[in-house]
């Protein structure tokens, strides 16, 4: 599996519930993004053989460096975790979600909630790192609960073993509402000596590069901000102009087939989401398209509606 360089600026897809799946993620690496995450995956459905959660551990060819995240708290079930993911060769990384702030996430002390016993929180990461057969151990955080101490748990991630860090700069009860704070990412950069990714709300060029020189973070990394518009990595690293009605058609397509190859017929119905961010770019009849597809669950139909869509022109 392909190192990280961190010695130029990375881009990652950050993990989102529900969209980065192997579809997803595989039309996104096309656009050279440095690396893919997968969905947050429990620990403890892992260990219970969940038919569902073992799929959600695969990769598409094409992404390396890929990275695996596991959500947990007892040491027990995230060694079991961590053994299974070992026999995957195909993984670089495993990392550790302390951000997700969904309730039924957060009531077992799963997510966001670990930062509210940071004793439990380094023993997890110490778990980890002593038992992965993986070249990295990341932490994926929040600045906080209710309150912002994110010096303390990046120096924490940092003692505990991990080598690099993904930080949202909002707390948990800033949910995805209140403002980022970019300062707080700044002071985190300036406090530990292992590699930082900066997240939250980077959603166009100007913005990533602002937030890379303004946090001094290693890394940028996207999550929302990419469904819909998948090619924002070839935007910020290359400066790729907004993309044609041609490509956009293309990646739809290109997205969807991957969705019924992965998941067969229920892909079309599970792609409705997706296409409600692709449809939202200026296209005339988006609304009457998103009523069209929501009711729509036969494949050929769906791909046939889509066609059709897409091939107009924006009206901008």
């Amino acid at each position: 599996m392909a190192s990280l360089d961190f010695s130029k600026p990375l881009y990652a897809l950050a993990p989102l519930a529900g969209f980065t799946d192997l579809p997803f993620r595989s039309v996104v690496k096309k656009f050279g993004v440095d690396l893919t995450v997968s969905e947050m995956i429990s620990s403890n459905a892992l260990i219970h053989n969940s038919k569902k959660t073992h799929r959600m551990l695969e990769k598409a060819p094409i992404e390396n460096p890929y990275s695996i995240q596991i959500a947990g708290s007892d040491l027990n079930v995230i060694r079991r975790a961590v053994e299974i993911i070992n026999a995957r060769e195909d993984v670089t990384c495993i990392d550790l979600n302390c951000g997700c702030p969904a309730p039924k996430v957060v009531n077992n002390l799963q997510g966001s909630s670990l930062l509210t016993d940071l004793s439990q929180m380094a023993k997890v990461i110490e778990t980890i790192k002593q038992y992965s057969n993986k070249e990295y151990t990341s932490v994926k955080f929040r600045l906080g609960f209710n309150e912002k101490n994110h010096l303390e748990i990046a120096k924490l991630c940092e003692d505990a073993g991990a080598d690099y860090i993904a930080v949202h700069g909002r707390t948990r009860a800033g949910r995805y509402k209140a403002p980022v704070d970019y300062d707080a990412l700044a002071e985190i950069k300036q406090s530990v000596k292992i590699p930082m990714f900066a997240n939250g709300d980077i959603d166009t060029p100007a913005k990533a590069k602002w937030v890379r020189e303004y946090t001094g973070a290693d890394g940028i990394m996207i999550g929302r901000a990419a469904v819909g518009k998948p090619w924002i990595f070839k935007q910020i690293k290359e400066g790729m102009d907004e993309p044609t009605p041609e490509l956009i058609k293309e990646v739809v397509l290109e997205h969807f087939d991957q969705m019924i190859q992965h998941y067969d017929k229920y892909g079309a119905i599970i792609f409705r989401k997706n296409l409600h961010s692709y449809s939202k770019a200026g296209y005339p009849g988006a609304s009457a398209f998103r009523n069209d597809v929501n009711r729509i669950e036969n494949p050929r139909e769906m791909r046939e509606v889509i066609e059709a869509f897409f091939s107009q022109d924006f009206i901008g």
